[in-house]
C-alpha cells in the first residue's frame, strides 16, 4: 500500500510539493495558494471583462454571436458565483426564446438547473429539469441533463439522509446514472467520472476506484477536473489507517478548487472536517471558514447551512486549545523568568564592561567618520575651485581679447569721427557710426561664447539632453553650435542664475527667459530643483593639476 501511495502521488499530481523538502507538504502548499487566492480571482475576473466587452461589442441583432458569448459568461461564473451566473442563463434563454431554438432553450434550462442546484434549491432545480423534452436534445446536452439529474438526485438524498425517502432519491440517481454512462463516449472524462461516481452511489468504496486512478494517471485534466476526481476518490479511502491519503486527496482538491477560482466546492469543508477529527483544530478552523466564505461568495444556501452546523463547534475547540496554549505559554514564560534573572548579574556586569568598550570605540570611530567627511568635502571643495580657476582663466582670457578687440575698434572710429567732424562731414559721420552692424557683432559674440564654453564643457549637450525624453531632446542646427535654449542654461552652469542678467546678456526680455526656462523643466525627466541641481552638477574636463 505505501509503494502504491507513492507512485500515486508523485505520478499522477505532479506538484512541486512532493518533490521538494519534507517540510514543504501539502497543507504548507495549501496554506500558500489561499494567500494567492486573490491571483487567481483577478485572473477569472480579467476573463469575464474580456467576454463583457465582447458581448458589449456584438451586434445586437446577432443572435448566435449573443448567445455564444453569454455561454461562456456562464462557464466562467457556473462554479463562481450564483448570482451572475443566473443572469446569464435567463440571457441564453431570452436568446434562444427569440430565435425559437427549442434544443438551446432546454440546455439553457439544463445551465439554470445546474445553478440552482449547486445554491441548494432542490424544487427549483427538478421544476427546472422537468419541463425539458430529452428526444429534442444531442447527445452531448442528454449527456449533461442525465448527470445533472443524478446528481440532483443524490444531493436530496444526502440532505434527507433517512430510510424514508433517500432509497428511492438514491435508486433515481444511480438510474440517471447508468443514462449518462450508455451515453458517454468510450474512455472519455465524462464515461469513467461518471462510473466513479456510481461506485460512490452504490456504496462500492472498499477499494480505490479504478476509474478516478485512471483520469488522474493518465489524462490531461483541467484543475477544476483533478478537483472534482481528487475529491470523489478521497470517498474510497474512509478507514481510520487511510486518513492520512483522504487527507491527502482532499488537500489536492481544495488546492486545484483555488487554482481554479472554485467557489462551489465541496473539498476545503470536506478537509476541514477530516483534520478536526484528527485533532488539527487550527488548520480545521482556517479551511472550514474558508469553505463559508466560498459558500458565502456563491450563494451555496444549503451548503452555508452544513457549514454554519459545524463551524461554531471547531471554533469553540479552537478556542479551548488556544486557551490551553496560553497557559502552557504562561508556564514557560515564568520559567523562562526565573532563568533569566539568574543570569541577571553576570550579564549586567558583563554589559557594563562592553558598554565602555563600546563608548570608547564609538567616539574613536565618530572621530574617524568626522575627519572621513571633512577630507571628502575638502576634496570637493578642491575640485570646485580647480574646475572655477579653469572656467575663469579660460573666460577672462576671452573677454580679454573680446574687450581689447572693441577698444580698438572704439579708438578707430574715434579717429575717424573727429577727423571728419574736423574737415565737416557730417554725413559721412553717420555712414561710419550706421556701419557698426550691432546685431553681427552680438552674433560673433555668441559664437565665440558657445566655442569657448563648449571648449570647457564639451559633454554640456549630451548631458543636457539627458534630462530630457528622446522627443523633447534640444540640439543645436547644422550652422549653430549652441541656440538659445541651451545658451541660457550654459550660461547658468557658469554661475549667472539670475534672469535679468540672463535676458540683459541674451537681448530678451526677463520674462522671455523664465518662459524658456519653465517650458523646459516642464519636460524634463526630473524636477525643478534636480534639473537645476544637475545642471550645475555637469563637470569640466581636462582640468589642470586633476589625475
Amino acid at each position: 500500500m505505501k509503494v502504491f501511495l507513492l507512485i500515486f502521488f508523485f505520478g499522477c499530481f505532479s506538484y512541486t510539493a512532493f518533490s521538494s523538502a519534507k517540510k514543504d507538504s501539502l497543507l504548507t502548499e495549501l496554506k500558500r495558494e489561499l494567500t494567492r487566492k486573490k491571483f487567481y480571482d483577478d485572473q477569472k475576473e480579467v476573463r469575464i471583462k474580456n467576454l463583457k466587452d465582447k458581448l458589449e461589442a456584438s451586434s445586437k441583432n446577432n443572435y448566435k454571436s449573443q448567445y455564444d458569448i453569454c455561454g461562456k459568461l456562464y462557464e466562467e461564473y457556473k462554479s463562481y458565483q450564483f448570482d451572475s451566473a443566473y443572469i446569464y442563463t435567463q440571457k441564453l434563454l431570452t436568446i434562444s426564446k427569440a430565435t425559437n431554438d427549442v434544443p438551446k432553450q432546454y440546455e439553457s434550462r439544463i445551465k439554470l438547473g445546474f445553478i440552482l442546484l449547486s445554491s441548494g434549491m432542490f424544487k427549483e432545480t427538478f421544476d427546472c429539469l422537468n419541463k425539458i423534452n430529452t428526444h429534442l436534445l444531442n447527445d452531448s446536452a442528454k449527456l449533461e441533463y442525465y448527470a445533472l439529474k443524478a446528481r440532483a438526485f443524490s444531493d436530496l438524498a444526502d440532505y434527507n439522509n433517512d430510510n424514508n425517502y433517500a432509497p428511492a432519491d438514491n435508486a433515481a440517481s444511480i438510474k440517471y446514472l447508468d443514462s449518462a454512462i450508455a451515453i458517454a463516449k468510450p474512455n472519455s472524462f465524462d464515461r469513467l467520472m461518471r462510473l466513479g461516481d456510481r461506485q460512490i452511489r452504490i456504496g462500492q468504496i472498499s477499494q480505490p476506484s479504478q476509474y478516478y486512478s485512471k483520469l488522474l494517471n493518465h489524462y490531461n485534466l483541467t484543475a477544476h477536473q483533478r478537483a472534482m476526481v481528487a475529491t470523489g476518490l478521497s470517498f474510497f479511502y474512509g478507514g481510520l489507517d487511510q486518513a492520512e491519503i483522504r487527507t491527502n486527496l482532499l488537500t489536492i482538491g481544495a488546492i486545484n478548487d483555488i487554482r481554479s477560482s472554485t467557489k462551489e466546492t465541496l473539498a476545503i469543508f470536506k478537509l476541514g472536517e477530516q483534520l478536526y477529527a484528527g485533532g488539527n483544530i487550527k488548520d480545521a478552523y482556517i479551511f472550514i471558514q474558508q469553505a463559508m466564505n466560498d459558500a458565502q461568495y456563491y450563494g451555496a444556501r444549503l451548503r452555508k447551512i452544513k457549514i454554519g452546523a459545524v463551524l461554531p463547534i471547531v471554533a469553540a475547540r479552537k478556542i479551548i486549545l488556544m486557551e490551553n496554549e496560553k497557559n502552557k505559554m504562561e508556564n514557560e514564560k515564568n520559567a523562562f523568568l526565573i532563568y533569566f534573572f539568574s543570569i541577571v548579574a553576570v550579564a549586567i556586569l558583563v554589559t557594563l564592561i562592553s558598554f565602555i568598550v563600546f563608548i570608547q570605540l564609538k567616539r574613536l570611530k565618530a572621530k574617524e567618520k568626522i575627519i572621513e567627511e571633512k577630507n571628502v568635502q575638502l576634496g570637493k571643495i578642491n575640485d570646485r575651485l580647480i574646475e572655477d580657476t579653469h572656467i575663469k582663466e579660460e573666460y577672462i582670457g576671452y573677454f580679454f581679447n573680446v574687450i581689447s578687440g572693441y577698444i580698438l575698434k572704439l579708438e578707430k572710429l574715434k579717429r575717424n569721427v573727429e577727423r571728419k567732424l574736423s574737415i565737416k562731414k557730417y554725413e559721412d559721420i553717420l555712414l561710419s557710426v550706421n556701419e557698426i552692424n550691432i546685431k553681427k557683432e552680438r552674433e560673433t559674440l555668441f559664437y565665440t561664447f558657445d566655442h569657448i564654453f563648449l571648449k570647457i564643457f564639451p559633454n554640456f549637450i549630451t548631458a543636457f539632453n539627458s534630462m530630457l525624453k528622446p522627443e523633447d531632446q534640444i540640439w543645436p542646427k547644422e550652422h549653430e553650435v549652441l541656440n538659445t535654449d541651451l545658451r541660457i542654461f550654459a550660461l547658468m552652469r557658469l554661475g549667472i542664475s539670475d534672469n535679468e542678467t540672463i535676458a540683459n546678456i541674451l537681448e530678451y526680455s526677463v520674462n522671455t527667459i523664465y518662459v524658456y526656462k519653465m517650458r523646459i523643466k516642464a519636460k524634463a525627466l526630473v524636477s525643478s530643483d534636480q534639473f537645476d541641481h544637475k545642471i550645475m552638477a555637469i563637470k569640466a574636463v581636462d582640468l589642470p593639476g586633476k589625475s
